[in-house]
């Protein structure tokens, strides 16, 4: 699941993802019944979710655009309040603690239900009871070393998404010493919670980036907004650029958080074995909301590089994915440019 720190999220997330707008060559601007020229553009910068959040909406009132972006950082901070694994007061915290959470925040509840769909259409290929596994890792790697085999069935042992109660009225775990991390899907929930808020403020362009990625209409100047993909093996280079299409963009990738020099064994575990699946070095998914395409940049990761572009077929979303190799995969129905 996404890195971890001691930041109030618990990711130490570089932007895998960067924003290039008016791409010329690629796609001919989104139509646009309102004028460049009328729009005010404010922005927001902020510190959350374990990384540097921007946000940006225009609007033909300046205020309005400041009341759309005031309701988008009060739905991430509301996301964080309850989700943060880094915060000893959020729900989630007090569940991991307790083993049961009495009257859970509906956003909450939402996001697990979520989570829960997901694990059973792709067969445990996501799971949020992952935590025992990264404290495993997290602990050897205090040692200087990796798990031990046994060390990781033991943590295997404490996890399974169907060991997880969920219901309106109460999240409990059906089995002793299980954790959850959010970590794999509330950046994605947070995104689309920001960009809901927005759109009920009547902000209808706008870009939301929680360290994963939505829009809303256009850019400045009637541009479309299009998002660049990180080179996993060159820092501070794009190895692709997506058009956004109104879809949702996550990105996962073994680069930023490692516990090998290889990036053979990363932060990405398959909760089935316990170990980093071995073909993938960036998964980019496109899909109807954001929670679903961060959670499912995992599931795509567990699979091999062409299974992967047959699964996003199968969840009717689309994917780009580096191998190892840094070779380029991609669904049919994605649009890209190459950045070389």
């Amino acid at each position: 699941m996404p890195e971890v720190s001691t930041s109030a999220f618990g990711t130490t997330r570089r932007q895998c993802l960067r924003i290039a707008m008016g791409l010329s060559g690629l796609v001919t601007a989104f139509p646009s019944n309102t004028k460049p020229s009328a729009l005010q553009w404010r922005e927001r910068a902020m510190v959350g979710l374990g990384t540097t959040l921007s946000l940006r909406a225009g609007h033909a009132s300046a205020e309005r655009a400041d009341a759309g972006l005031d309701a988008a950082v009060n739905a991430i901070r509301h996301v964080e309040h309850h989700m943060s694994l880094f915060n000893p007061n959020s729900s989630l915290c007090s569940l991991n603690r307790d083993g049961i959470l009495p009257h859970p925040d509906p956003d909450l509840v939402n996001v697990l239900s979520i989570a829960a769909s997901v694990s059973e259409r792709s067969h445990g290929a996501f799971d949020v009871t992952v935590q025992p596994i990264w404290n495993a890792w997290q602990s050897a790697k205090s040692m200087h070393r990796l798990p031990t085999p046994n060390e990781l069935k033991i943590a295997r042992d404490k996890t399974g998404w169907r060991n997880l109660e969920i219901s309106s009225d109460r999240i409990q775990f059906l089995k002793p010493n299980m954790a959850l991390t959010l970590n794999g899907i509330a950046q994605g929930y947070a995104s689309d919670l920001a960009r809901e808020a927005l759109r009920a403020q009547g902000i209808e362009h706008a870009l939301i980036d929680t360290g994963e990625w939505s829009t809303l209409g256009h850019g400045p100047e009637s541009q479309p907004w299009s998002i660049g993909v990180e080179n996993p093996r060159q820092l501070n280079a794009l190895v692709a650029r997506i058009v956004s299409d109104g879809r949702s963009i996550a990105t996962s990738s073994d680069t930023h958080c490692s516990f090998s020099t290889d990036l053979r064994h990363h932060h990405i575990f398959d909760p089935r074995t316990g170990y980093s699946p071995r073909e993938m070095a960036s998964v980019t998914v496109l899909a109807p909301t954001c929670a679903l395409a961060d959670a499912l940049t995992k599931v795509m990761f567990m699979a091999s590089p062409k299974r992967a572009v047959t699964l996003a077929k199968h969840w009717q979303v689309d994917v780009l994915v580096v191998d190892k190799a840094g070779r380029l995969y991609a669904s049919p129905g994605l649009k890209f440019g190459l950045d070389a």
